[in-house]
């Protein structure tokens, strides 16, 4: 028997009382822009936590000047805030010290956990379980942008065995996820040696000849974003549309959301063939490059290129665009930092032979497999722990649940 088995023996061998999320936090606060004097703030949207790393990876300086209209909830450090927009995309993370006192898209559930009933590594672990997932995908509201209430993320029904148990539980699967840290961190550093490969191999020469994004497309467009609410344009619908927090310096087989034939025909959402180099052109993603390999559409913040074959492999020009984000990031105008079709049609390329773009292509695409390809190497180790915690997570985390005396 393990010593958690003991500590259940021990501790709640009848079972454990389960109990709603909101009699298991405390009440959080707003922000109250017109008391801040301009104090500037860090801002978690929805885009800032990685779905799979769960940590906040990107975000923006705010004040009440060039505030979102959803950035208003403080969070503290060791809270946990879990994404109600797309819920079943499980997109959740604890609040860690360096974050302690900033701001959160309202586009949260901010849970802030009663320290004497739930830790917060308890709470955090349990948001990722099978049984969570199952909860919120039955009381999620459909619809276009599908969403769960706050008050139905609170009312859901933890178990909470005693304090130390729940300290064993967390102490095993937090060396689960510890140890896809030090993977994680292995991979980064793999990472930045292929930029660094990349960024060799994509050295121009003083001889190049060199043209535009313009000049080796033979088409370049936008897409369009069919009316949010519209039946029509999304309901049963089966062609991809690409969104520009899809575009992510990778291919692109699918799309979160897909709409229909009459979106097509009634709006600027357009097919964009497959091997597309799609570039975004919008706010925090602006700069970010992508390859379509199935045709799709797009909205509005896509800049599409169709690359010439006889002028450039469209590979060999997507990977000079991955390599020169920073560049082509820094060229965005206005408060949002936007870049336009002109800026990207305009944006210079080297162009060398189309035999020397497909070497450079070979020796790109395969390094690029040894950080991405999830059947080799790191990625295909880092997978197999994350399936080795989930297994623990939600066994560890399964309860009977203690039967109310009468």
């Amino acid at each position: 028997m393990s010593h958690i088995d003991k500590l259940i023996q021990e501790l709640c061998p009848d079972g454990v009382e389960f109990k709603a999320l909101s009699d298991l936090t405390t009440k959080t606060s707003n922000v109250r822009w017109s008391d801040t004097a301009k104090e500037s703030y860090r801002y978690i949207d929805l885009s800032s936590v990685d779905r799979v790393t769960k940590q906040i990876h990107q975000t923006v300086e705010i004040t009440t000047d060039d505030a979102p209209s959803r950035a208003r909830q403080l969070v503290q450090s060791g809270d946990v805030i879990f994404a109600t927009t797309r819920p079943t995309q499980m997109r959740w993370t604890v609040i860690p010290e360096e974050y302690d006192g900033q701001i959160a898209s309202t586009g949260y559930c901010v849970l802030r956990p009663d320290s004497e009933q739930v830790l917060t590594g308890f709470l955090a672990h349990s948001l990722g379980t099978e049984t969570f997932k199952q909860y919120v995908t039955a009381q999620q509201v459909e619809g276009n942008y599908p969403s769960i209430p706050d008050t139905r993320v609170r009312a859901f029904r933890l178990p909470v065995p005693p304090l130390e148990v729940q300290r064993e539980i967390v102490s095993i699967l937090d060396k689960f996820t510890a140890l896809e840290a030090e993977l994680e961190a292995e991979l980064e550093a793999r990472k930045q040696q292929y930029e660094h490969y990349r960024t060799e191999l994509l050295n121009p020469g003083d001889d190049a000849e060199w043209s535009t994004l313009a000049g080796v497309s033979k088409h370049v467009s936008s897409g369009g974003t069919p009316k949010a609410g519209k039946a029509e344009f999304y309901e049963d619908g089966t062609i991809p549309w690409l969104r520009t927090n899809e575009v992510r310096f990778a291919d692109v087989w699918e799309t979160e959301v897909k709409i229909t034939e009459e979106a097509v025909r009634q709006t600027s959402a357009k097919w964009v063939p497959a091997d597309t180099v799609v570039v975004a052109i919008s706010g925090a993603t602006a700069g970010r490059s992508a390859v379509t390999r199935i045709p799709l559409t797009t909205n509005q913040h896509c800049c599409n290129l169709e690359i010439n074959p006889y002028q450039a492999d469209f590979r060999y020009v997507f990977h000079w665009i991955a390599s020169r984000y920073q560049e082509l990031k820094a060229l965005g105008r206005g408060a949002r930092s936007d870049l336009n079709a002109a800026i990207i049609k305009s944006f210079p390329i080297p162009v060398p032979s189309l035999a020397e773009q497909r070497q450079i292509v070979e020796k790109l695409d395969a390094f690029d497999a040894l950080t991405t390809d999830l059947s080799v190497g790191l990625p295909a180790e880092l997978a197999a722990r994350r399936k080795q915690y989930e297994y623990y997570r939600d066994r560890l985390l399964t309860f009977k649940e203690l039967e109310v005396q009468s």
